[in-house]
């Protein structure tokens, strides 16, 4: 084992070996686009590599699946939010719509605020976007979500630490 190779990355690279044929077959089988496969097959490892701790998994197929599934979760979402995003580009009227420059940074900016809002269970995220794109107040949201008002603040709270952290960093 060379300087540059540690443990770690020397268990990546045996999982890689052994298990990226595998993975790429099941990710093709489950995405229509062979090029994005080969990326979400590469990006499970440098997942992997980017670990501060790793150790030899049990089920080295499930354990990777769980990661792959993971980013092919995030990359439908990312999608499906720039199909809703390109869709009401279009009905907004030609001479008012953004720029192709413009549209490239909005969508961006969207990208950058799911993966924020990502990092939120599915009842906060819900309960932060109800509350600020819909202008629902703490009962409403509470009725929708079947929770109690002090956890739909719980959830609010959690939403409004991501937007700290997005734009100051992590609080001291």
């Amino acid at each position: 084992m060379s300087s540059a190779q540690s443990p770690h990355s020397e268990l990546v690279g045996t999982l890689y070996r052994d298990h990226r044929s595998w993975l790429l077959g099941w990710l093709r089988r489950n995405i229509a686009c062979a090029d994005r496969a080969e990326d979400l097959s590469q990006d499970t490892f440098v997942r992997l590599l980017g670990r501060d701790q790793l150790s030899a998994p049990r089920e080295p197929r499930a354990f990777i699946l769980a990661i792959a599934k993971g980013l092919l979760f995030d990359h439908f979402r990312r999608a499906a939010l720039e199909q809703a995003y390109l869709a009401e580009l279009m009905l907004i009227p030609e001479a008012e719509q953004p720029s192709p420059e413009e549209q490239h940074l909005i969508l961006e900016d969207l990208k950058a605020i799911d993966r924020l809002l990502g990092k939120l269970s599915s009842k906060a995220r819900a309960a932060f976007l109800y509350n600020r794109l819909d202008g629902l107040n703490h009962s409403q949201i509470a009725e929708r979500l079947g929770v109690s008002v002090s956890r739909v603040r719980q959830y609010l709270a959690q939403g409004m630490r991501q937007c700290y952290i997005a734009l100051y960093g992590e609080p001291t």
